[in-house]
């Protein structure tokens, strides 16, 4: 069967893509501001394009589950545009779904993220699947952590480094310029990074480097930024936004190739 979309199945159809051991990937994103620039729905669009790009790829390895839109993001509430729910709602929201998927058969999910803050939220919610359904393998990865999108990157940046690439900067603009260029207002895009003062340990960039490692640090948005951007927008362009596709869509495809063939171990009871 050549489909891959979970959403456009029948449940008998469903029950194949059990038995022929595909993977299941929930794309996550999030409804927050995006500067001046660019659309709310920027980070689920980002997430959900690379999974239905890889799906084509490869239709008989992988089922892409409609994606998860809202996620946690209250310190973007100065800001108009945003639908935050609590992280212990993500969290529970998110291991339902990965339960529900590992009690129908699934053994490998993976929970493929577009939002920064989400990232420590679905490892707790990937750790929980999989303690209850230790059978079953639960995965959580974010685009910009791809190697073929850092080795890419690296490359083709024009925007500083680091800071450049953050939030609806160089790298997102450029994504979606790649994917719905009508609905990008580059005209309102600026440079928004003075306000967020970079130094040794405090910089934020999603593929960049800066002195030491990075420290988590997450004010409201509005202490950082005065557009809602933080980074670089100005150095987008459509043709580094397919090039990063193309980068991201290859990385999960390799990464889901090796997520294949982890073998599952079974648990071993040591206090008997």
């Amino acid at each position: 069967m050549s489909k891959f979309l979970f959403g456009e199945m029948t449940w008998p159809e469903i029950k194949e893509t059990i038995k022929e051991e595909r993977i299941a990937i929930v794309p996550i994103g999030m409804i927050e501001e995006h500067g001046h620039h660019l659309p709310v729905e920027t980070d689920v669009v980002l997430a959900n394009e690379i999974c239905l790009r890889a799906g084509t790829r490869i239709p008989e390895k992988v089922v892409v589950v409609p994606p998860v839109n809202h996620a946690y993001a209250p310190h973007q509430m100065d800001f108009p545009g945003v639908i935050s729910i609590s992280s212990d709602t993500f969290i529970n929201y998110i291991v339902d779904i990965g339960k529900s998927l590992a009690h129908q058969g699934y053994k490998r999910i993976l929970l493929f993220n577009g939002h920064g803050s989400n990232v420590s939220l679905l490892q707790v919610a990937a750790r929980q699947v999989m303690l209850a359904y230790p059978e079953v393998m639960c995965a959580s990865l974010s685009h910009w952590d791809l190697q073929p999108v850092i080795d890419l990157m690296e490359e083709i940046r024009d925007s500083e480094n680091p800071g450049g690439i953050n939030h609806a900067g160089e790298y997102e603009t450029s994504m979606y310029l790649a994917i719905k260029e009508d609905l990008v207002q580059m005209d309102k895009a600026v440079r928004d990074l003075d306000k967020f003062k970079t130094s040794k340990y405090f910089w934020l960039d999603l593929v960049g480097k800066g002195e030491g490692r990075m420290v988590s640090i997450m004010p409201y948005w509005s202490t950082i930024s005065e557009t809602g951007t933080l980074g670089d927008p100005t150095m987008s362009t459509k043709e580094k936004g397919e090039l990063i596709m193309t980068a991201a869509v290859n990385g999960l495809v390799e990464f889901l190739e090796i997520f294949r063939g982890r073998e599952i171990n079974p648990r071993v009871n040591h206090h008997l």
